[in-house]
C-alpha cells in the first residue's frame, strides 16, 4: 500500500479552551463584514448609485464565479499540502490580510469609466476580493476539523464562528446605516449617497485586517498540536488530480454541497434584495434600519445557544432539516400575507414589531442550520479519511466556501433578474414605485426563497451518518494511527 494511504493522525477528541475558541471565532468577523457588505450593498451601489443596469451588474458579479471555481479548490488543495514550521494553515491566514484590504478598497472606489469599463471593474475586483478572502477563510475553516475531533465540540466551535461572523456583519450594517449611509437633512434615505461608501469601504477593510491577524495570532499556539499528515515528497500532476477526485466523490460531502447550494442561494437573493424590500415594500424609516441589525443579531444569539443543544438531542441532520424548513416558511410568510391583505401595511404600528419578531426567529433558524451544516462538514473529514487515508480538511471546506461565495454571486444575479422581471425602475424614490411592481417583486421573492429553503432541508435529511458512526470512526482511526496500520 502507498505511504500516502497510511492514517494521517487524528486530532484529540477534546473540549477546546475558551480563549482559543474565542480567538478562532473572532477571525470570522472578516468574512461577516465582507459578506454583508458585498451581498447587501454592492448591487445597490453599482445599480442605484452609479446607474448601471441591475441585470448586467448581477451578471458581471456572477461571471467572477467562473474563476472562483478554480481558486477555492486550489487553495484548499495547496493548504492541505503546505508544510512549514507554522503548519499548514497559518501561513495562508497571515499572508491574506493586506491583499484583502487593498482589493476591497478598489472594489468600492471604481474609476470614472464607461459603462462597459465599470462592469469589467466590478468583475475584476470581485474576483480579486473573493480570491484574497479564500486565502484566509478556507485554511481558517479547515482548522475546525483539526482543533478537535469531538462530535459536539465541533458544533460549539462552529457556533462561535457564526456568532462572530454575524456580529461582524451586523455591526458593520449598524455603522453603515447610522454613520456612513445615514440620511442627510431633507433625505428619507442615505443609501444613494456615494460619498458614504468611501468611508464604509475603509472602515470595513480595516475591520477585516484586524480580525484576521487577531485570529491567526490567537490560534498560533495550537500549531504544534495540529495533525501533520505524511505525504509523498514527489507527486505528478495526474496524482494530485486523482487524489482530488477521490476526495470530492464523498457522498456526505455531496449532500452538504447540495444543501449549501440551495440555502446560500436563497440567502444571497434575500441579502441582495433586502434594501429594496426594506425601503420600497415596508417603507422603513432611518430608525428601523438602525434597529434591524440588532434584531438579526438577536437571532444569531439565539442560534448560538439553541443549535448545539437541539443537535445533541435529536442529531445534526434532523436538526438542520427542521431549522431550515422553519426558516423558509418564516421569511416568506410576511410577503405572502401582505399579498393576501392579511399583514399590517406600512404606517401601521403593529407592522414593525411583527415583522421584526419574524425576522428574529427566521435568523435564529437559518443560522442554526448553517452552524450544523458546517459542523457536519468537519465530521466528513474522518469519513473520507477512512476511505482514502488522507485528511483533506482544506479541500472539503474549500468546497463549502466556494458554494457560499458562488451562491452569493448567484443570489445577486438572480436578484437583478427578479428586479428586471418585476419591472423595477432605476433610481426610484420609496413610495413612487407602482403597487403592481411591488407585488410582483414580493411574490417572486417569497416563492423562490421557500423553494430553495425546502430543497436545502431535503438535502440535510439525506446526510448519511450521525454521532454513533462518527465516534466509531474516530476510535478506528486512532487505533490504526497508533499501530501505523493502513486503513484499506
Amino acid at each position: 500500500m502507498p505511504e500516502l494511504l497510511r492514517p494521517a493522525g487524528v486530532p484529540p477528541a477534546r473540549r477546546l479552551a475558551t480563549g482559543t475558541t474565542l480567538a478562532y471565532g473572532f477571525g470570522t468577523i472578516a468574512y461577516g463584514v465582507k459578506d454583508f457588505a458585498f451581498s447587501t450593498f454592492l448591487l445597490l451601489f453599482y445599480n442605484q448609485v452609479l446607474g448601471l443596469p441591475a441585470a448586467e451588474v448581477g451578471f458581471a458579479i456572477m461571471c467572477a464565479l467562473i474563476l472562483d471555481a478554480f481558486v477555492d479548490p486550489a487553495i484548499g488543495f495547496l493548504s492541505d499540502r503546505t508544510r512549514t514550521r507554522w503548519g499548514r494553515r497559518h501561513p495562508w491566514m497571515y499572508a491574506s490580510a493586506f491583499p484583502i484590504l487593498m482589493f476591497w478598497l478598489l472594489l468600492w472606489n471604481p474609476p470614472e469609466w464607461s459603462q462597459g469599463g465599470m462592469l469589467f471593474w466590478v468583475f475584476a475586483m470581485s474576483v480579486l476580493v473573493r480570491s484574497a478572502i479564500s486565502a484566509y477563510e478556507v485554511p481558517s475553516q479547515a482548522l475546525s476539523a483539526e482543533l478537535t475531533a469531538d462530535y459536539d465540540d465541533r458544533t460549539r466551535i462552529m457556533a462561535y464562528r457564526y456568532l462572530f461572523g454575524w456580529a461582524g456583519g451586523l455591526g458593520m450594517l449598524i455603522v453603515s446605516y447610522t454613520i456612513f449611509l445615514a440620511p442627510e437633512p431633507g433625505q428619507e434615505s442615505g443609501l444613494l449617497n456615494r460619498g458614504g461608501y468611501v468611508g464604509l469601504a475603509i472602515a470595513s477593510g480595516i475591520a477585516m485586517v484586524v480580525a484576521i491577524l487577531v485570529s491567526a495570532r490567537g490560534t498560533h499556539h495550537e500549531i504544534a498540536r495540529l495533525p501533520r499528515p505524511a505525504m509523498r515528497d514527489r507527486q505528478t500532476l495526474a496524482d494530485n488530480f486523482r487524489e482530488l477526485g477521490e476526495t470530492i466523490r464523498n457522498r456526505a460531502f455531496a449532500v452538504l454541497m447540495g444543501a449549501g447550494l440551495c440555502y446560500y442561494t436563497a440567502q444571497g437573493v434575500s441579502f441582495a434584495l433586502s434594501n429594496y424590500l426594506y425601503a420600497y415594500v415596508w417603507r422603513f424609516e432611518a430608525y428601523a434600519f438602525q434597529l434591524l441589525a440588532g434584531v438579526l443579531f438577536a437571532g444569531a444569539m439565539i442560534a448560538f445557544f439553541v443549535a448545539p443543544r437541539i443537535a445533541r438531542r435529536i442529531g445534526k441532520p434532523v436538526a438542520a432539516m427542521s431549522f431550515m424548513i422553519a426558516a423558509a416558511c418564516l421569511l416568506a410568510s410576511p410577503y405572502l400575507l401582505r399579498l393576501a391583505g392579511l399583514f399590517p401595511a406600512p404606517g401601521d404600528p403593529w407592522m414593525l414589531p411583527l415583522l421584526f419578531g419574524i425576522f428574529t426567529i427566521n435568523a435564529a433558524c437559518g443560522i442554526s442550520s448553517t452552524i450544523l451544516g458546517a459542523s457536519m462538514m468537519a465530521d466528513v473529514v474522518e469519513h473520507s479519511e477512512v476511505h482514502t487515508g488522507r485528511r483533506s480538511e482544506g479541500v472539503f471546506f474549500a468546497g463549502a466556501f466556494f458554494v457560499q461565495k458562488c451562491t452569493s454571486g448567484l443570489g445577486i444575479f438572480a436578484a437583478g433578474l427578479i428586479l428586471t422581471a418585476a419591472g423595477f425602475p432605476e433610481a426610484a424614490d420609496p413610495g413612487a414605485v407602482p403597487e403592481a411592481t411591488i407585488d410582483r417583486l414580493t411574490l417572486i421573492f417569497a416563492l423562490l426563497y421557500m423553494g430553495l429553503g425546502f430543497g436545502a432541508a431535503l438535502f440535510y435529511r439525506r446526510f448519511p451518518f450521525g454521532r454513533t458512526e462518527h465516534d466509531a470512526r474516530i476510535e478506528r482511526l486512532a487505533e490504526a494511527g497508533a499501530n501505523r496500520e493502513p486503513l484499506l
